[in-house]
């Protein structure tokens, strides 16, 4: 690959702000079908722009976390090599990209709240290639890291993370999926004290909210996709945050396929630095629709108004991005 070349410091200078233009795009049309009833359009049409704006970006990048295998994903499947083509003597990172173009799919069809469209990026392997399975996860803020453990009772982490964070655990907001294999875990965090916030998809925006203070949510825990768990470790690695995942391997066919890919100790706990050990790691997300971490895409007659989240892990910055993308005509005005 003549025209590649190692990633620098400047990796995430270089690129941030190009991938808050892949995941706006892709918000964009995923907003157009809000409220259809039609989640796989809606994802279709997220997958499209995400691809379509990633071969305009100046990198050799590489799918590591996408919709699928090539066989399952017309687009963004794992392996697949996106970017734009080199010209004149240019030279362009390499660079391991993990998507979900739509988180809460079902959220956008129906127009529920927290959908976003994602995207975290390392310099080579510094992204953990998961296999498509469940996962366990414990996700923390910057003050809770190294005071809980994904073995511990419910009750004991709750208390630890009470007395990080100097209130009591009847204080504590607690996400959770809303899903049957949840209920003995619900039960704990109720017997505890603390409280609960149920959500019906989007453990991974829920994972950024918990590290981010003012947001009103204090941890999360349950079994979420261990795709979106390795996107949200990059999010901890920016945010210094934490989480604590275990694959969850209950079928033969998942035994071959951790083996295949090199996963010896099934059992293995891993935590941020495990899943996104990369140095140079980027994390871009935009609302789709209204959350409580970021406003969800606007219409109106002149133009589109998006509010991005973009994070870099080397400079420490976590940067919230309003845009208008305007449709000039001889009327136009500027909304704020």
């Amino acid at each position: 690959m003549p025209n590649s070349k190692e990633p620098t410091r400047g990796l995430e200078f270089e690129l941030a702000l190009e991938f808050v233009r892949v995941v706006e795009e892709a918000a964009i049309e995923s907003a157009k079908t809000m409220g259809q009833g039609d989640r796989d359009h809606a994802d279709g049409v997220a997958v499209a722009a995400m691809r379509r704006v990633m071969d305009t970006v100046p990198m050799f990048g590489t799918i590591v976390i996408g919709e699928g295998e090539r066989d399952e994903a017309p687009m963004l499947y794992i392996g697949e090599a996106v970017g734009a083509k080199p010209g004149n003597g240019a030279v362009y990172p390499e660079v391991d990209i993990a998507v979900d173009p739509l988180e809460g799919t079902n959220l956008c069809a129906t127009g529920a709240p927290n959908s976003i469209t994602v995207l975290a990026a390392s310099e080579r392997g510094g992204l953990l290639n998961a296999p498509d399975c469940y996962m366990e996860k414990l996700v923390v803020g910057p003050a809770c890291k190294g005071k809980v453990s994904l073995d511990a009772p419910v009750a004991e982490n709750l208390r630890a993370i009470a007395k990080s964070l100097d209130r009591d655990v009847k204080d504590l907001v607690v996400v959770v999926l809303d899903r049957p294999r949840h209920a003995a875990l619900m039960a704990d965090i109720r017997a505890a004290g603390a409280r609960i916030r149920l959500i019906g998809d989007g453990d991974l925006s829920a994972g950024i909210a918990a590290a981010v203070i003012g947001t009103g949510v204090h941890a999360v825990m349950g079994i979420g996709g261990a795709p979106e768990g390795v996107i949200t470790a990059a999010a901890m690695r920016c945010l210094n945050g934490e989480i604590l995942a275990r694959l969850v391997i209950d079928r033969p066919d998942l035994e071959a396929r951790i083996a295949k890919m090199g996963i010896k100790d099934k059992n293995k706990i891993y935590t941020a630095d495990d899943l996104a050990p990369g140095n140079h790691i980027i994390f871009a997300a935009t609302g789709v629709t209204d959350g409580s971490l970021l406003k969800g895409v606007r219409f109106f007659g002149d133009g589109i108004r998006t509010q991005s989240l973009v994070m870099t892990r080397t400079t420490g910055k976590v940067r919230f991005v309003d845009s208008i993308h305007v449709n000039p005509g001889p009327n136009f005005k500027v909304r704020f």
